[in-house]
């Protein structure tokens, strides 16, 4: 069976621009034929399944690339897993979705020791994501039935935030995690999340604004990067899972796995004919076609419309975006959201959780301390309908 031939070390194209943050990809001009569901695409033309995954299998990391919150896609990365296992069972697979804190955790599921309930509990799971879990339980499930060792690749959420704000010096070395300084941002990266940034006004200068979010970035895909070339010292075959931003064009993860010396990578994304029957060249390694999915897919969460960060005593307030229902409440940047129906906020994940699972007509209280002054207001959801 013929080999297929991979790039070893994706080059980071500029153009066309993904910002991290969006839903939607810059549309390209529409073929006359778009590429048939269930099939793999390599370089624009249609791949053999089993001789791709078999090459595929011979990487020493690929990264599959996801919407957080699409089922569709964690579908596709479980059954691009069972296939990769099929072609080398001495894998391990990276996870974005943890901090490094959460590894004992981790192992703990892997060996069976933990329900899931236990799990969710002790890995901090809504704290440190936020995202539904019931979209990665499957995947978690298939690592701890075949006893694949599942790595958690990130820092956490507060770290994150003190290196957009403060910057990476500031932090001390002993609170690094042993991460190496990022190498530097490709232009094409740069202008992505300046894209990013723009949609997120800050109050302070923006140019410094930007820098230290991109700096905060790179930190975001050397822990990730690093982490994945660890594991792949001991491991032949090691797949990491993470937002499609961190992977596509190579900018992000493969870049700075290529600055650490592993060049032999690949990057796969689902794509769907609603984003282009013609693919933009160069966004990945290999796409797999992926059907009309919508009727299996959950509604549309629910959205609060801020950029939240961790703060003691609660979520801080980063931006608001105009005409959002935190706009229609008069939630400002720097405000303190610490309850949210009653319950105390200890990270931003907690109410990213209990906004997205509101049904449309629902009301949500809110505890807000602004200037050391406490007010309480009521989150109300609109209906589907734009029905007040």
């Amino acid at each position: 069976m013929p080999r297929l031939a991979f790039r070893s070390s994706p080059p980071c194209l500029a153009a066309p621009l993904l910002a991290l943050l969006l839903t939607g990809l810059p549309a390209a001009a529409l073929a006359d034929e778009c590429p048939a569901p269930g099939q793999w695409q390599h370089h624009g033309q249609a791949a053999d399944a089993a001789a791709l995954l078999a090459d595929l299998a011979e990487r020493r990391v690929v990264l599959l690339g996801e919407q957080h919150e699409r089922l569709a896609h964690h579908r596709w990365q479980l059954h691009t897993l069972a296939g990769l296992h099929a072609h080398e069972p001495r894998m391990a697979i990276g996870l974005e979705m943890l901090p490094r804190e959460a590894q004992p955790v981790l192992d703990a599921w892997v060996a069976g020791e933990l329900d899931e309930a236990g799990f969710l509990a002790e890995s901090d799971w809504l704290g440190s994501w936020g995202y539904d879990p019931d979209a990665y339980l499957p995947i978690l499930h298939f690592a701890r039935m075949q006893r694949i060792p599942l790595l958690a690749l990130n820092v956490t959420p507060a770290l994150r935030q003190r290196i957009a704000e403060e910057g990476w010096e500031a932090i001390p070395p002993e609170e690094r995690h042993a991460i190496t300084p990022p190498t530097s941002a490709s232009e094409g990266y740069r202008e992505a999340l300046a894209e990013v940034y723009a949609n997120h006004p800050s109050a302070e200068d923006p140019e410094a604004g930007l820098e230290r979010f991109v700096a905060a970035q790179l930190v975001w895909d050397r822990a990730m990067a690093q982490g994945l070339a660890d594991a792949s010292a001991d491991t032949p075959l090691v797949v990491g899972l993470m937002g499609r931003g961190h992977v596509t064009y190579g900018h992000g993860v493969p870049h700075q796995l290529a600055d650490l010396g592993i060049e032999q990578t690949a990057t796969l994304l689902p794509w769907t004919a609603e984003e282009s029957c013609t693919p933009p060249e160069g966004i990945a390694d290999a796409l797999f076609i992926l059907g009309d999915e919508t009727p299996f897919e959950p509604a549309e969460p629910q959205r609060l419309g801020v950029l939240i960060g961790t703060a003691e005593g609660g979520v801080r307030v980063m931006s608001v975006m105009e005409e959002s229902l935190a706009e229609s409440l008069g939630l400002r940047r720097d405000d303190l959201i610490t309850e949210a129906a009653g319950r105390p906020l200890r990270r931003p994940g907690e109410l990213t959780d209990l906004v997205r699972r509101q049904t449309p007509g629902t009301v949500l209280p809110l505890t807000v301390s602004r200037d050391g002054e406490r007010e309480e207001l009521l989150a109300r959801f609109p209906l589907r309908n734009g029905t007040p």
